[in-house]
This record gives structure tokens, sequence and C-alpha cells, in this order.
């Protein structure tokens, strides 16, 4: 017996749409079928001004309302010559932890090595360096109202941080604009010379984890832009030096995909800026860094296990226009 014309067309339908669940399905690579995203977010050099300070809650609140899993704060949260004082370092502190989504910091030089200025106080610099440890960095968990547990190098250098997302093993590095704080002898500062080499110790060690773990992406954050045109010229600055010789080594060495994200110059952008030593670009490596005074706002980066590239950036500014 020859099925109603309805019922033909139903079947002939449904076939279709299996059909089109199948090739859509067969179009993932092999094991990918249930495919993820995570998101977070990231901001740097702000608030420096009144008004930055003034509108930085509500962009907080415009970020939680994305549900990010984190937020990432790449350094300097005043401007170079505002006082360090423990006053704006308690203040600072109670901004970033109101934040309604797990918040992270790391150190920027506006909140140490400048304080040695005069117009921001004439500070040790060591002295705000331990300051900033005791009050950010006491123990091993994000800031926010929703925190997440961290792992930090030593009780030494506890803003070195380490965790992980999906895919993806992150980690900071205390390491500021201009130069490091390498000094301006050709011998280098005695601070840079016990800091840095943990700062190298510990980026090559996340390294060695995430090959370990099989990781598809490693995530650095810190707060200078170590100068790649520089770098790739042979003329790197010395602070910085060492530390993107390694980032080279270890993202030649890595089979995944790398992303530095910093701050510093203030120049929102992402790119491909690292090179071989043969000049060739190392494509499995990018920068993106954050917004910067006078312009507030920040970067989505989705991290999307389907896409070869690992990672996605959407900017916005701030207030929306």
């Amino acid at each position: 017996m020859t099925p109603p014309a309805g019922a033909r067309t139903t079947g002939r339908w449904r076939g279709m749409a299996l059909a089109a669940l199948f090739c859509a399905l067969s179009s993932l690579p092999a094991g990918r079928a249930d495919a993820e995203t995570w998101r977070f977010t990231l901001i740097g050099d702000t608030p420096y001004s009144g008004y930055e300070r003034r509108e930085f809650p509500a962009m907080l609140d415009a970020i939680a309302e994305e549900s990010p899993e984190l937020i990432v704060h790449v350094g300097d949260f005043k401007a170079s010559k505002a006082p360090c004082t423990d006053a704006l370092f308690a203040e600072r502190h109670a901004l970033f932890d109101a934040a309604r989504v797990p918040f992270i910091f790391v150190p920027g030089d506006n909140e140490w090595t400048d304080c040695k200025r005069l117009p921001a106080g004439h500070y040790d610099e060591g002295e705000r360096l331990a300051a900033l440890r005791r009050l950010f960095f006491a123990a091993p968990v994000s800031l926010g109202q929703r925190k997440i547990e961290l792992e930090q190098q030593s009780a030494e250098f506890p803003e070195h941080l380490r965790w992980r997302l999906g895919p993806v093993l992150m980690l900071t590095l205390n390491v500021p604009g201009p130069n490091n704080n390498f000094g301006l002898t050709p011998r280098p500062s005695i601070e840079f010379r016990e800091r840095n080499p943990n700062a190298v110790a510990w980026l090559r060690e996340g390294f060695a984890l995430a090959r370990r773990e099989g990781r598809a992406g490693v995530v650095v954050f810190m707060q200078a832009n170590p100068g790649f045109k520089h770098f790739a010229a042979g003329l790197a600055r010395r602070g910085y030096r060492e530390l993107l010789e390694t980032l080279r080594e270890e993202t030649q060495r890595f089979p995944g995909q790398v992303l530095l994200a910093h701050g510093d110059t203030h120049w929102q952008r992402t790119d491909r800026p690292l090179r071989a030593a043969d000049g060739r670009i190392l494509e499995n490596f990018t920068r993106t860094e954050s917004f910067g005074y006078p312009f507030m706002g920040w970067t989505r980066i989705v991290i999307d296990d389907r896409n070869p590239a690992l990672f996605r950036f959407e900017t916005q500014v701030w207030p929306p226009r």
C-alpha cells in the first residue's frame, strides 16, 4: 500500500535532517563532536584617572554579564606618578576583590618599580613589591567574589601563579616595563638578578607541565611589552633578552598554541610578532595587548577546541558606543 503524500514528505524531511546532522558531525575532527569553549577577559593599565576609577566598577559588572570564567588584569592599576600609598593599594585590592567573577592581578611597574620616583612618593621599590605580595598574593587563590585555587611558585615569589582553564595551562610572570627593572648600567640590578631567573624557570616549568599533560595551549600573562621588533633584529633590551629567548625556544618545542597577553604600551592589538632565529614567523604564537589609558575596554578571549588556532579575540570599548 502506498503511504499518504504527507507521510512521504515527513519521512523525506526526517531523512534529510538526519543526513545533515551526520554530515555536520562528520565534519568535526575525530573525537571532537563534544567540542567546548571557555572564555576569559583581559584588561590592564587601568584605572589611571578619576574618571576611570568611577567607571571601573560598572565596567567590571558589564564584563561579569558576559559570564567569563575569569578576568586577568595585566598590571599598572594606577598612573605612574600617583603616590604608591598603602591606602591606594588597599583600595585597589578591594576594588578587584569586589568583581563578581574570579579576578587575577599581575604586578606592573607603576605599582612598584616606579614608586621610587619623587611624584610617586619616593618609596623603596623592594618594600612596595613586598607590600603587594602581602596584600594581593597572601594565599593561593584569586581575588573576586567567586574565587578559584591557584598554584604559586614559592613564598619568595607568590605573584608567579599557575592554573588551568579547559585544555589550556595559564601562568603569570612578574615582568614589569620598561626594561624588567634591569637598571641603568650594563650590570643588572640586584633585584633583577634575584627575580628574573625565577621568572624564566617558572616559564620553562609551565611549558614542561603543559607538554606532560598534553595541553592544547599555554597562556602567559605579564605586564611588560618585551619589544618583539627589537628582538627579531637582534637588538633585544637586556632586561628581556633571556625571557624572549626562552619563550621562543619553548614555543618552537610546544606542539600546541601559545598566547602572550601583556599591557604596558597602551596599544590594544593582536598579532604574531615572534620569529625564529632564521626570521620565520612562529605561527603557533600569538600576542595580545590590553587596552590602556586613556582608552578603557576589554578583550574577550575564547578558547575553542574546534579551532586550529585555539583562541578567538573580541574587543569591547568602554563605555559602549
